[in-house]
């Protein structure tokens, strides 16, 4: 029986809730689970993925830069409906192959993210497909990865925390490019920020128009820390809404762009920590 050397890492993934060692340390990951064209059965794949911005994330049929096209990508041809997890989500997607001059565009920001895709393509004749995988978004609440609420909101918390973190990691290389006579953040980065404010406002709305109401009705003695938890969100939507002022700029300072995402993170996990404190116990008494 072949070796699956994908196994530990998809049981790695899903054991700590997206995060991993080894190769895939400190990437973007996910696991895509496809429809075997020939067979009908599930197969999962870890992949790394580029953010995209709202309801959408990118995938890259690179193989390495083997001569053939990935199994997985042959599967999602056939069967492009496809199942996503992120670590803290799992949920369908519908997988769109790009074409023309949009593939071509997200191939080049990928690059000049990570060089490694231009290495995988030279070492090729074929073009390596880039794929969308479109978020198909359930009538009910998301599918989190936890089993309780109170694991729930610290699942989500971290997931935030590792974006944050790489988005970090990566202005604090453009900052370095910067003083050696880049100008300008790289076209990636800016999505990678844009995505993330997006998912961070989101998240916010969410617990003010459905988690938080839902909590001070069952225990009013809530009252004082719901009432300090919004007013942090408005704080770092104000901090959020600075961000994408600075990234949205096709020239924003890469000096510039990364203060603001250290002021961002300062606020953000001081808000994380209390809320985790305040209603996680809560939550998940028995």
């Amino acid at each position: 029986m072949p070796i699956d050397f994908n196994q530990p890492v998809i049981e790695e993934f899903r054991a700590n809730k997206g995060r991993v060692g080894g190769y895939f340390e400190g990437a973007r990951l996910l696991l895509l689970t496809t429809t075997g064209a020939r067979t009908g059965r599930p197969h999962t794949t870890p992949l790394g993925y580029l953010p995209d911005g709202g309801d959408r994330v990118l995938v890259i049929a690179s193989a390495a830069g083997a001569p053939r096209h990935p199994a997985w990508f042959h599967n999602l041809l056939a069967h492009p409906q496809v199942t996503v997890e992120s670590g803290a989500f799992t949920y369908e997607a519908r997988a769109v192959v790009l074409e023309g001059e949009e593939r071509d565009r997200a191939f080049a920001r990928a690059v000049e993210a990570e060089p490694g895709w231009a290495e995988y393509q030279a070492k090729t004749t074929r073009v390596l497909p880039v794929i969308a995988l479109h978020e198909i978004v359930p009538d009910g609440p998301p599918n989190i990865n936890a089993s309780s609420m109170g694991e729930a909101i610290k699942v989500v918390h971290d997931a935030f925390r590792r974006e944050l973190a790489l988005i970090r990691a990566e202005m604090n290389d453009a900052g370095g490019k910067a003083g050696t006579g880049g100008s300008a953040l790289g076209a990636q980065l800016r999505v990678n920020c844009l995505t993330f404010c997006a998912g961070l406002h989101n998240h916010h709305t969410g617990e003010d128009l459905a988690m938080f109401p839902f909590l001070a009705e069952r225990h009013p003695e809530l009252a004082p820390a719901l009432a300090r938890l919004r007013d942090e969100h408005e704080r770092i939507a104000e901090l959020v809404e600075d961000l994408r002022r600075v990234v949205g700029d096709e020239n924003a300072d890469p000096d510039t762009a990364r203060r603001e995402v250290e002021r961002l993170t300062e606020e953000l996990e001081a808000h994380l920590t209390y809320e985790e404190e305040q209603l996680i116990p809560l939550l998940d008494a028995r």
